[in-house]
């Protein structure tokens, strides 16, 4: 059968699917193209290791490690990898929803699949990874395959508020990634991107450690609503700033937020940030730090009453990248005391950057080096936003 028969059928199903009933639908799917089987892997939430979707009718899989597994180089590079096996041959597929890794695609053949046919599967799996996503939102059962251990309150109120890790428009990428998963303090990103403009936010509320963490993860969901409130009610970068600012004053007179606000504009790759007493980004080009983005341009939320904030401009060329983070990053600190630090950060981007790695696997590899670096034991959250400018939109400067 043909390709458009498989990705019908899938379709016509989805419509009554639970996310129990993929794994079978893959399994069509998959015979429907000539091959013996398809397995759905997603991705837990520490982005170490790819764990099989379970089903009724599906084979018993072992989880796979992202490093050195041919599956996990199918969910780094967002492209397929294969070979022969002693049981025939395997096709190792991303799950990607748009750009954002749910996870991989295991088919099973007797044969290699000729690279004529590769553009079939991953059709297919296009399609599958765009139901793991929708039925994830009306059904628990994905989320509890991705957690391979107990989600703690704090982390559990904030991550329902974060957007997807990774999106991507013709002219750039946005990516971020927030460590520790399962006990998270006061970090916070988001962004959206509305027309030509690219909205990014970073946020890091003061009180980790401090009733749970709770507090923090209350000021900065009250620092995610205000955002998007202001952002949605079409306010400019300095009003958004007051307007989170007071949120925050008028919610919690002793909290503390620090933050980055910015702007890109994809039509000609001018990009405005104010920094609310928070670390300052870089912007790194052909394999070196271009900008020092200043710091602090702002009070920090709660403070903003006290002195206007400064917007800075930048302009980005085609190629460039723009790395905000928190100071968990920076702050980390190995068995000796020494801090990781701002050169060792430079410095490790750089490689991922030069080693041609995609937006998502620069991210996920950079937090996890902080992650070892304190023997997984971190003492603050680390996360980092990353934003890559492509090329200038049709009709740009």
């Amino acid at each position: 059968m043909s390709e458009r028969d498989a990705l019908r059928g899938l379709l016509w199903q989805s419509h009554h699917a639970r996310p129990e009933d993929l794994p079978g639908m893959a399994r069509r799917a998959a015979r429907q193209l000539g091959a013996d089987d398809m397995i759905l892997y997603v991705v837990d939430h520490e982005q170490r290791q790819l764990l099989a979707l379970p089903g009724p009718d599906a084979p018993r899989r072992v989880s796979l490690a992202i490093e050195g597994t041919m599956a996990g180089r199918a969910f780094s590079m967002l492209r397929p990898f294969g070979g022969p096996v002693d049981d025939g041959a395997r096709l190792w597929l991303p799950l990607l929803n748009g750009l954002e890794r749910v996870g991989v695609a295991e088919v099973v053949a007797a044969a290699a699949v000729p690279d004529s046919e590769v553009a079939a599967f991953e059709a297919v799996a296009s399609l599958l990874a765009e139901l793991v996503i929708t039925r994830s939102h009306h059904s628990d059962t994905i989320e509890r395959v991705r957690r391979r251990e107990p989600m703690r309150m704090p982390a559990e109120m904030l991550r329902a508020q974060l957007p997807p890790l990774t999106f991507s428009t013709g002219s750039m990428i946005i990516s971020g990634i927030l460590e520790p998963c399962y006990d998270v303090g006061g970090d916070a990103f988001d962004y959206a991107v509305n027309g030509d403009i690219a909205h990014l936010a970073l946020f890091d509320a003061v009180g980790h450690g401090s009733g749970g963490g709770m507090r923090a993860v209350m000021l900065a969901s009250l620092a995610l609503a205000a955002y998007r409130n202001a952002r949605r009610g079409g306010f400019d970068l300095v009003e958004t700033y007051h307007h989170i600012d007071t949120a925050v004053r008028d919610h919690d007179r002793r909290g503390l937020i620090t933050g980055v606000l910015a702007e890109l504009d994809q039509r000609t790759g001018r990009l405005r940030v104010i920094s609310a007493g928070h670390p300052s980004g870089l912007v790194l080009r052909r394999g070196r730090v271009a900008t020092v983005l200043p710091t602090p341009t702002a009070l920090p939320v709660a403070l903003g009453d006290r002195r206007p904030p400064v917007v800075v401009e930048e302009a980005l060329e085609p190629g460039d990248d723009v790395l905000f983070y928190t100071d968990g990053i920076i702050e980390a600190r190995s068995a000796d005391g020494e801090r990781f630090g701002t050169e060792r950060l430079v410095d490790f981007t750089v490689r991922a950057l030069a080693d041609g790695l995609p937006l998502p696997e620069t991210a996920r590899r950079l937090v996890h080096a902080i992650l070892a670096y304190q023997d997984d034991r971190l003492q603050d959250d680390a996360t980092v936003l990353m934003v890559r400018f492509r090329e200038p939109t049709a009709g740009g400067a």
